[in-house]
């Protein structure tokens, strides 16, 4: 049985491993030159005698049971398991464009091979992210202007169920005690101009309510984080993530999916899906540990969501000369008064970039109120008119 897994993070290699295990001939595509996702980037020494892995390739493109990847090269397979993983979601502020802002993610990654950006730091958006990305900072020599939450804690006394079952997680929180003296809740960075940034307090809709400045070389900001669904466009999904059964199968025909593509909620959730896509599609029963991970992982990931959820009062930040479109420098008055996705891009060319809508187009959908389609495209990454034409024509 040919299984091909598209990702080498927590999930993918569990994938992997799980379904190589059970006699499967696995093939695990990765687009970085090690394994380890952007979870562990390249220090998880991979390595299984029944695992090819494809190191710096690019799939572009799922068609039946054949995976296209970037050369042009096909993989056909008997199952697929997606664990391409996410991106972080910025949301955009005036300054955000220029220099000194970049993603919470970004500033992780340098940050794990010793690099850091500036002296002066603030780390800025929702989520429990923020505070390994102080972390890293902190301990390459950063100072600290400040660690901005943009929810309330307080969302978090309506999750009992969640916290209980993952008690393991409070602990992690002594991780991160040397920042948590820098963290500001109903926070966040509104305005940069230079050094200067505007920081705003917020009420419970994220609106402004008063404003200071400080001064900072870098601004890192992450409001979460958006899946990459893009090889499986037609797969249900629901709030932008695919939808899986108790066996990690999407809605298309032997195509599994695991980790955060499924959800947000840490790398122990995502290595049990892992193990319980390879196992399904190897065709094993998964196994009860892994099965009572994820039960486990997805109430927190569902309290996360809940917990941090993104509040419409971030679009009073922008003025009508805000950047939210970067590649085509589309402003917030080139806006239009578009009734769909297809529509906007077309009158206003947001999403039309070399990035293809990834980092924008949420964004633009919000501002404008035109339905989200979640980035369902036929090419999952963009790739040269070349590589198309070199591909065998098909003799009808």
């Amino acid at each position: 049985m040919r299984i091909v897994v598209v990702g080498a993070g927590p999930a993918g290699m569990a994938a992997a491993r799980t379904a190589a295990d059970a006699g499967a001939e696995v093939t695990m595509v990765d687009s970085e030159p090690e394994a380890g996702g952007q979870y562990l980037r390249g220090r998880a020494k991979f390595s299984h005698h029944g695992v090819t892995h494809l190191k710096n390739t690019e799939a572009w493109l799922v068609e039946g049971s054949t995976l296209h990847l970037r050369g042009p090269r096909q993989l056909p397979f008997d199952a697929l398991i997606i664990a391409t993983g996410a991106y972080d979601r910025p949301l955009p502020f005036p300054g955000w464009d220029g220099p000194g802002v970049i993603t919470a993610g970004a500033a992780q990654a340098l940050a794990k091979q010793g690099v850091t950006l500036a002296e002066r730091v603030i780390v800025a958006g929702t989520g429990p992210f923020l505070l390994p990305v102080a972390t890293a900072l902190r301990d390459l020599g950063a100072t600290l202007v400040g660690v901005y939450e943009a929810s309330s804690p307080t969302r978090w006394l309506r999750e009992s169920r969640a916290v209980l079952a993952n008690r393991h997680k409070i602990a992690e929180l002594a991780r991160y005690r040397k920042v948590l003296t820098h963290l500001e809740t109903r926070t966040a960075v509104i305005a940069k101009h230079g050094h200067r940034v505007t920081v705003a307090k917020l009420d419970r809709h994220w609106r402004p309510v008063s404003h200071r400045t400080e001064h900072a070389d870098l601004v890192c900001i992450g409001y979460g984080f958006l899946p990459r669904t893009d090889l499986v466009p037609n797969a249900k999904r629901t709030n932008d993530f695919l939808d899986v059964d108790e066996h990690q199968r999407t809605s298309v025909e032997n195509v599994y999916a695991a980790g955060e593509v499924t959800g947000i909620g840490g790398a122990d959730l995502a290595e049990a899906e892992g193990v319980i896509a390879g196992a399904a599609a190897a065709q094993q029963e998964p196994p009860r540990a892994a099965v009572e991970a994820v039960r486990r992982g997805r109430l927190f990931a569902g309290a996360l969501e809940r917990a941090h959820e993104i509040q419409p009062g971030w679009q009073t930040w922008l003025t009508p000369d805000t950047t939210v479109c970067r590649c085509e420098k589309v402003r917030l008055e080139n806006l239009t008064d578009a009734t769909s996705m297809r529509e906007l891009k077309l009158t206003s060319r947001v999403a039309l970039g070399r990035c293809q809508g990834r980092v924008c187009a949420r964004n633009a959908a919000e501002l404008t109120g035109v339905p989200f389609d979640g980035q369902r495209r036929v090419i999952a990454v963009p790739i040269p008119l070349g590589e198309l034409a070199e591909l065998p024509e098909e003799k009808s």
